[in-house]
């Protein structure tokens, strides 16, 4: 099988072409695994972390990708829960213990990371962590909802599904399905939207934001909640100069990079985080939530706005990924 496969870890500006085409053997499914032949595959941020040395992958080589969507197309020993030719969805929990809070558990497994992802023509996972796609969504468009959507559906549990005003830090291929998401939960919920692009600020109108601004622009009205999706730090700072009281700020990043990390000097007491403001931060994932979000994505329906490539082009999106130059979401068509 054809395979994109990262070898060594630098920075993208440095090694701009850091994923290899190279043939793979298909691989075969353990007792309790299925087999996926990928459809398409979306391209996350995180990727970039685990590239760059921000998340290292355990081992090397490592085939990245987790926002999986495929035909199940081999079952291992004993799997019981899907057959050949069920269309199934893969996200970052690629294995864990099953627990309500598995995603914080030492035993969560990450795809793309602690085993081989989706940037491959197969694939392969334990049969409860691949969930079923609702019909109305083609294969490129269910991808960025496994992770991007789903991670963006557990971010917004942890600010309140009812918070109001709403904010949203970042624009890119998970708050602009949140956004979508926060307003089909409760309708008339204002919500702003933060971007550095006025183009992707245009966006985020046009998908019903009722206020757009810049990184460090103040809302005309004080938060409840706000979602930040950025790597970086200068836009903590300024979402805490957003909140009301008792309001919570929700970190959706697993890494934040440094370059930027000067500006926490810049957080005030009184400020920042009196008056019971908090900050919380999104580790992983769990397979409820995915389940979960996809049946609500369904019913929405939510539509993702997406670029897409080919397989062999994984290094250009990640490298448009990493320039900023982000409308929606960037998947792989495989």
């Amino acid at each position: 099988m054809k395979a994109m496969v990262l070898r060594a870890l630098a920075p993208l500006a440095v090694q701009p072409a850091p994923l290899s085409m190279v043939e793979l053997p298909i691989p075969a499914p353990a007792p309790g695994e299925i087999l996926v032949q990928v459809a398409a595959c979306g391209v996350c941020h995180t990727e970039l972390d685990e590239i760059e040395g921000r998340l290292p992958p355990p081992h090397l080589p490592i085939v990245l990708g987790h926002q999986v969507v495929g035909r199940v197309c081999g079952l291992g020993v004993g799997v019981t829960r899907h057959r050949l030719g069920d269309r199934v969805g893969i996200g970052w929990i690629h294995s864990s213990t099953g627990d309500a809070d598995e995603n914080l558990s030492s035993a969560f497994r990450a795809m793309g990371m602690h085993a081989n992802g989706g940037y491959a023509e197969f694939t392969t996972v334990p049969e409860a962590y691949a969930y079923a796609i609702p019909q109305v969504f083609e294969d490129f468009e269910a991808a960025p909802l496994l992770c991007a959507g789903a991670i963006g559906y557990r971010s917004l549990k942890l600010a309140g599904l009812q918070s109001d005003p709403l904010g949203l830090m970042g624009f890119g291929g998970s708050a602009h399905i949140v956004l979508q998401l926060a307003r089909h939960i409760r309708p008339g919920r204002k919500v702003a939207v933060f971007a550095r692009d006025a183009e992707v600020r245009d966006f985020a109108l046009s998908l019903g934001a009722d206020w757009v601004g810049a990184t460090r622009d103040r809302a005309p009205y004080a938060l409840r909640a706000i979602i930040d999706t950025t790597p970086a730090w200068e836009p903590v700072v300024a979402s805490l100069d957003n909140l009301g009281p008792g309001g919570r700020l929700v970190i959706n990043a697993i890494r934040k990079e440094e370059a930027d990390k000067d500006a926490l000097q810049r957080l005030s007491y009184h400020d920042h985080l009196w008056l019971e403001r908090e900050i919380k931060s999104v580790a992983n994932i769990t397979g409820a939530d995915i389940a979960e979000f996809l049946a609500i994505a369904g019913e929405v329906p939510i539509r993702p706005e997406v670029t897409t490539y080919r397989l062999e082009d994984a290094n250009r999106a990640l490298v448009e990924l990493r320039s900023g130059r982000v409308r929606g979401a960037k998947v792989l068509v495989v």
